[in-house]
Order: C-alpha cells, then sequence, then structure tokens
C-alpha cells in the first residue's frame, strides 16, 4: 500500500464530543501505511456567495489540509434529522467558487456517534447526497453508526467498543482501498 493521507474533520465544535473521540480513536485504527490527521472546523462566518472569492485565511487554510490529502474521514454527529450547520458550512465553503472545489475526486468515508437510537444515520445520508454534486466517491459498507455512545466512551472519552473499533478500522481500511483504486494515493 502507498502511504495514504486521511484528513479526518468531526462536525461538532463541543469539547466533549463523542464524534471528536470516534476520529481520535480512528487515529489509531488506520492500516499499515497510512496516517489520519485531524483538523478541527475552524471558526467560519456563514458561507455568503459574495465573500467565495475572496474567503477568510480560515478557508483557505482548510481548502489547503483538504487538497493535500488523499483521502477525508468525516465524523458527524446528527442534529434535527441532519448535517450539523458547522458542517455543512464548511463543506460549502471548501466547495467554493464554483470550478475551485476542494473536495472534487477526493475519496470520503463517513462514520458518527450519537447518544440516540440510530448512531446518525439520517446524517450520514445526507451527507452522502452532497457527495454526489462535490463529485466524491464514498465508502458505502462497513457504515458506522456509533448509537447509544455514551455507553460505549469511557469518562477520558476513549472509544471502549469493541465492535465500534473493528468496523472503524474495517471503514479505514476501505477509505484507503478506493483511495488507491481511485489513484489519488
Amino acid at each position: 500500500m502507498a502511504s495514504i493521507k486521511i484528513l479526518g474533520i468531526a462536525g461538532s465544535l463541543r469539547k466533549a464530543s463523542y464524534n471528536k473521540a470516534a476520529l481520535k480513536a480512528a487515529q489509531g485504527l488506520v492500516p499499515a501505511g497510512a496516517s489520519l490527521e485531524i483538523a478541527d472546523l475552524p471558526d467560519l462566518p456563514g458561507f455568503n456567495q459574495d465573500n467565495e472569492k475572496s474567503p477568510p485565511a480560515a478557508v483557505t487554510d482548510l481548502k489547503a489540509k483538504i487538497r493535500a490529502a488523499d483521502a477525508i474521514l468525516l465524523v458527524t454527529p446528527e442534529y434535527n434529522y441532519s448535517i450539523p450547520g458547522v458542517l455543512k458550512n464548511a463543506i460549502d465553503w471548501a466547495a467554493r467558487p464554483y470550478g475551485d472545489s476542494a473536495w472534487k475526486g477526493k475519496p470520503v468515508a463517513i462514520m458518527g456517534a450519537s447518544v440516540g437510537a440510530l448512531g446518525t444515520a439520517r446524517a450520514q445520508y445526507h451527507l452522502r447526497q452532497c457527495f454526489v454534486f462535490l463529485d466524491m466517491p464514498v465508502v458505502n459498507q462497513p457504515e458506522v453508526m456509533i448509537s447509544a455512545a455514551a455507553s460505549k466512551f469511557d469518562p477520558s472519552g476513549n472509544l471502549t467498543d469493541a465492535t465500534a473499533k473493528e468496523l472503524i478500522g474495517k471503514l479505514l481500511a476501505a477509505l484507503c482501498a478506493l483511495a488507491e483504486k481511485s489513484g489519488k494515493a
């Protein structure tokens, strides 16, 4: 396997986010020859098309990190049955202006953690819809939806669920395979 650089982004700003904790756990589960860099969501203003040709420095930095990666791992909570606003805002900024999307052709995998029973299923489905327009090949299996997250992390935020760890490892292996197949690695 070629050296594959994965950029991981958690779609939550909360300090004690289960999704940030799941992303940190993923760092220890990447296949040999791959690495996972975590990028925090920058403090971005709401996307405004009037400003897309002169974006804030945080957008320029985020786009550079995305472009430098061979693949993307998005770890999303679910808010109101959908994608968190801060994640969607970052996606929109990095996709603009039209014709200058940092996401184009970038292999992507999704996972998420939630205290609810569905473990971010709806948010992940909505992200998959975005990937069609963004022209991002997506890992379809395995689906990693960590439900009842409060019982699957210890008080320090360490993932303790063996099944979730196994699925994350398989997801990352599939992402690396997709990156190689796509010629991105």
